[in-house]
């Protein structure tokens, strides 16, 4: 059941949690569910982020009343430190963890709270968003105290440097996928081109998901410059509601004219028009305009079917291939986003490199200077040597 509709027994509702805040509240709930709802509602005009934070606060409370037998309100330290074992080893696994190739959606009787144990950057980030979550709590006067304060929070490096992205030669494997795909009915010719816009978007946009699920065609606008030339951008509304300009390159317009004449559209949107940038596979052109857009859950799984194509089809031109094949077979929709980044970054000032990808600091966009290292490890290579006398 999703967080609204939880049927919490009453001596595990919080109602009289022994961490519960005297005094005057700041908010009406009056139970631990009906709190973590009124967290929740903050995240309201920012889907992602609220998928995220659900996520986690419904997994603690199936945990908390499943599981461990205490209210949300009823935590102490010593609760969270086996709340954190917990989510390395969810165990009974059948009870918790997926058990199908694919993620079942909510309503199947294969939905599992996780697709698979969390590795040690995931429990950081469940337990930050948690974190949050008690701090909001105390600050709203529900809460006396919060006990993941006394956590003890090891200190991480951050890498410099994502490792989630795909090299030239891996993207070039994935375009071979998308090229290749069937068209032989007007039913795949549509699939097809749906999966190169797609990919069109997320490379040369370099798009988050939650973007192309929430901005549409009417999106596309031309300005003039003051160099008299026109030029195409795509307003996008973005993470935490902010909106950027983003540069519509000549090569991304002839994609959209490329899908929207697929779909038996005019080549270019006029301003305002109401149709999603991914437009659904069935239906008339009249009928498309003001669909419904693809969900974000859909989006992903377009991508991880090329992912998985892509590395089938490497693993079967030889066991030479299966690094390739590995690396792949793990890209997902940010991954696209890495891989946009990192590719601009070899060619584009980093200032523009952040402004395309919607970034609030460039040290995030430093993440992708991938070819400055490689540069610097090359000129060290040749100048920096000691020069033994060979044996």
């Amino acid at each position: 059941m999703p967080i609204e509709r939880f049927l919490i027994p009453a001596h595990l509702c919080g109602t009289h949690g022994r961490n519960r805040a005297g005094g005057l509240p700041q908010v009406a709930a009056q139970d631990d569910r009906t709190a973590v709802l009124a967290w929740l509602a903050r995240y309201q005009d920012s889907p992602a982020t609220l998928a995220s934070y659900r996520k986690e606060a419904e997994r603690l409370l199936l945990w908390c009343v499943c599981q461990h037998g205490k209210a949300l309100s009823d935590l102490a330290h010593e609760d969270f430190l086996l709340y954190e074992r917990f989510l390395a080893d969810p165990q009974p696994a059948e009870r918790w963890v997926m058990h199908v190739a694919q993620k079942a959606p909510r309503a199947s009787s294969h939905w599992r709270p996780f697709a698979k144990p969390l590795d040690r950057s995931s429990q950081r980030q469940a337990l930050s968003i948690l974190n949050s979550l008690f701090n909001w709590l105390v600050q709203a006067g529900y809460l006396a105290g919060n006990p993941l304060a006394l956590r003890r929070r090891k200190a991480t490096l951050s890498a410099r440097q994502t490792s989630r992205f795909l090299p030239q030669e891996h993207w070039a494997q994935v375009r071979a996928t998308i090229e290749a795909l069937p068209v032989d009915t007007p039913r795949q010719a549509l699939h097809a081109a749906r999966h190169r816009w797609l990919f069109s978007l997320l490379y040369l946009g370099g798009l988050r998901v939650s973007e192309i699920c929430g901005n549409g065609m009417g999106d596309f606008h031309a300005r003039r410059g003051s160099d008299g030339q026109l030029r195409w951008w795509l307003s996008v509304r973005g993470k935490g509601g902010k909106t950027r300009a983003l540069p519509a390159s000549d090569e991304l317009m002839a994609e959209l004219a490329r899908y929207r004449q697929a779909n038996a559209l005019p080549p270019l949107p006029r301003e305002g028009e109401d149709r999603p940038l991914l437009l659904p596979v069935i239906g008339s052109p009249a009928t498309l305009q003001g669909a419904r857009p693809l969900g974000r859950s859909s989006v992903h799984a377009l991508v991880k079917e090329v992912a998985r194509q892509t590395a089938s089809r490497l693993r079967a031109c030889g066991p030479q291939h299966e690094s390739a094949a590995r690396h792949i077979e793990q890209a997902s929709a940010h991954w696209l986003r890495h891989t946009a980044g990192t590719h601009q970054s070899d060619g584009l000032d980093l200032k523009m490199v952040r402004d395309n990808l919607g970034h609030a600091n460039i040290a995030t966009t430093s993440i992708y200077l991938h070819t400055e290292d490689d540069a610097r490890h090359d000129q060290t290579s040749r100048a920096h040597r000691i020069g033994w006398a060979t044996p």
